[in-house]
């Protein structure tokens, strides 16, 4: 699962959750006991509905992290030098930046 698409599907999830509840607020005023019991049942399960998909979205996030992480681990264990230089780079680019503030 690509970034953008993981980005992609978390905000049509936060959005149909948003519009669900939005949906429930209101027509609440205007509806019967019975209508609104149906949708306050609609909001809850949108809000199961997206809790899962977004606890999913989150380890796949997390396992691309951790993916990455070991890749560059591995990258600077088989370049030590090439990884020292990087470094020092983005160090001098920082103290720099910080600097002129």
């Amino acid at each position: 699962m690509s970034k953008d698409t993981t980005s992609e599907n978390l905000r049509a999830e936060l959005k149909s959750l948003a519009d669900t509840l939005e949906e429930v607020l209101n027509s609440s005023s205007d509806k019967s006991k019975e209508e609104v019991s149906k949708l306050r049942s609609k909001a809850e399960r949108a809000l199961k509905e997206s809790r899962n998909r977004l606890g999913e979205t989150s380890d796949a996030i997390a396992k691309q992290t951790r993916e990455a992480a070991a890749r560059a681990d591995e990258y600077v264990h088989d370049n030590p030098w090439t990884g020292v230089g990087i470094g020092a780079a983005v160090g001098l680019v920082l103290g720099v930046l910080l600097t002129r503030r």
